[in-house]
């Protein structure tokens, strides 16, 4: 009886796994490889904005770069994908210093999306922790707002950093980590 008990509970655990529900998207660290990231500039459409992404030597991912208007350019990004389910976790969290500048944060529930949905937000030049409820982040596409319902989904697979305030600018992010909450 104990055997068939046993064989039950393995056969069930096999064929309901549970969902991979990981709060940490990304923890910078000394040990983070740069090319978890993905750097994607206006380069793509013409423009010449240029960035990188680095791991400083205190561990922290270092966004930089210059944007340019020029050639109907204007933003620089930096993405990392990942696959994880959402769970009961409503926001996304980011522990960060910045410029003083705007920035946007965006995500994709599938890669094969063509769109990402997006939120602003602003920064200081102190480190702080930035919260963005899922539910408020809208969909878009080339900048332009689309005629969708906001993010509800139960997974991410992309999540990206951009700057592209329209103007020439030189900008510099130090990121801490990423999360869900």
């Amino acid at each position: 009886m104990r055997y068939l008990f046993l064989t039950a509970l393995i056969s069930f655990s096999f064929n309901n796994p549970k969902p991979n529900i990981d709060a940490m998207i990304y923890d910078f660290n000394a040990s983070s490889k740069r090319n978890d990231w993905k750097v994607v500039n206006d380069d793509v459409m013409g423009g010449i904005s240029n960035s990188t992404i680095e791991i400083n030597s205190e561990g922290h991912g270092l966004f930089t770069g210059e944007v340019s208007t020029e050639n109907n350019g204007g933003f620089a990004s930096v993405r990392h994908q990942f696959d994880t389910k959402i769970g009961k976790k409503t926001k996304i969290s980011m522990r960060l210093k910045g410029d003083s500048k705007s920035y946007q944060l965006r995500i994709k529930s599938k890669l094969s999306d063509y769109y990402s949905y997006v939120h602003d937000f602003q920064t200081t030049d102190n480190w702080e922790t930035i919260e963005i409820n899922l539910q408020d982040m809208y969909p878009s596409f080339r900048g332009r707002k689309l005629d969708m319902n906001n993010f509800n989904s139960p997974s991410i697979q992309e999540i990206s950093i951009l700057i592209g305030n329209k103007v020439d600018e030189s900008f510099k992010l130090l990121i801490d980590k990423i999360e869900l909450i």
